[in-house]
């Protein structure tokens, strides 16, 4: 799984000019998810989203999380987050697909919402065509991905 995490002073979803979900300030993820992604990469995912320490304390930056400060997430998924270029062409085949994916993004939502305040965390509209609004705060924008997993029976390296 892979996140872009920008921390914003604002953020809103739009569907055909229909507003879907804003945010006053915190952070924006876009969430990618490949095609061997499971719970244990949701997991990954949630836990450092909200342990991430990108906001300031006192005039020190980097000392606060989005948790800590009580703030505010807006969640967007992107399948285009796992592309290869095939000349200047972008194939998406290992982004995981439609029903499959969907179930493990809500699963990512409700686990953010479980680990943190799911009033606090808002959401675009999955497969849709949105157009995100993202105001960067500095910027500070992270990219993040899951580890690999090892799959049953490979070599473990020493």
């Amino acid at each position: 799984m892979r996140a872009v995490i920008q921390r914003v002073r604002a953020a809103k979803v739009t569907v055909l000019d229909e507003l879907v979900s804003s945010i006053g300030p915190g952070l924006c993820v876009l969430v990618g998810i490949k095609a061997s992604d499971t719970a244990t990469d949701v997991d990954y995912l949630v836990r450092k989203i909200l342990a991430l320490r990108l906001f300031e304390e006192e005039g020190k930056r980097w000392q606060k999380s989005v948790k800590d400060l009580s703030l505010e997430i807006l969640c967007v998924s992107q399948f285009t987050l796992y592309h290869r270029l095939k000349g200047n062409k972008p194939d998406f085949s290992a982004a995981m697909k439609g029903e499959e994916a969907q179930q493990l993004y809500n699963q990512f939502l409700e686990r953010l919402g479980q680990s943190y305040d799911s009033s606090k965390i808002k959401d675009g509209k999955f497969g849709a065509y949105m157009q995100v609004h993202i105001e960067n705060d500095g910027p500070v924008t992270i990219n993040l991905e899951s580890p690999e997993q090892k799959q049953p029976g490979e070599a473990v390296d020493k």
